[in-house]
């Protein structure tokens, strides 16, 4: 198993744009499972679920960062806020006002991506496009919120289907960068996972979520909607 990961994340490498960002999605994957991935190198984690990424924090070395990249009840913010390096699925206002008003008791800023639900899917989280304005201005009026860029995980098709929802991504992306501001900005692009990542980074993907491509099949008994 140690061999697998390891040579499963050197053919993820090579196959890599630079400047794209590698996450290891190592949800229901084992703390040692990650352990190995991060001696690799890997730095970025990505967990669904907040109990797992903080038994994993508190169990792994303190220099990973970790990526919350399933959906967030707010009643979870409280535990999230202050120990994810990036939370990916801001999808609505009451998130938001959430994760502002616990993040202003920490007197931190709390690192969010915008989850866009690209395929209007009634199955996935993620704001719907024609509610994005609205969710974009409030996030743009929160001082302890700073939106870094955009999240999403596209419908299952086929390539080329997979890459026109890449391009809209992109196309909103692009758009949005006109209304940067201090606590604002397009940097980070988070699409493409294990099947389609390689076509999400033709589309200008900064960061690929990547779960079974590195640790193999996961196991399904422990949970989790969104993968890598």
């Amino acid at each position: 198993m140690e061999n697998d990961i390891i040579e499963n994340i050197e053919r993820v490498r090579a196959s890599l744009k630079e400047g794209v960002t590698l996450v290891a999605v190592s949800k229901t994957h084992t703390a040692q499972e990650a352990k190995t991935a991060y001696d690799t190198g890997i730095r970025d984690f990505g967990e669904n679920r907040v109990q797992e990424l903080l038994e994993k924090k508190a169990n792994l070395p303190d220099d990973i960062k970790w990526h919350l990249i399933g959906s967030l009840q707010t009643n979870k913010v409280r535990k999230v806020v202050g120990e994810a390096f990036l939370i990916h699925s801001l999808d609505r206002p009451e998130l938001a006002l959430a994760i502002e008003k616990e993040s202003s008791k920490k007197d931190i800023v709390t690192d969010c991506l915008i989850e866009i639900n690209i395929g209007c899917e009634d199955s996935k989280s993620g704001v719907l496009p024609e509610h994005l304005d609205e969710l974009v201005e409030l996030a743009r009026s929160l001082k302890h919120i700073r939106i870094r860029g955009l999240m999403a995980i596209i419908p299952k098709g086929t390539q080329e289907e997979n890459r026109e929802y890449f391009k809209k991504m992109k196309q909103t992306f692009d758009d949005l960068k006109k209304k940067e501001s201090e606590n604002f900005s397009m940097e980070i692009l988070s699409m493409g996972m294990t099947n389609d990542y390689v076509t999400a980074i033709d589309e200008g993907s900064t960061l690929v979520r990547v779960g079974e491509g590195i640790f193999g099949a996961r196991d399904k008994n422990r949970g989790g909607n969104q993968n890598g």
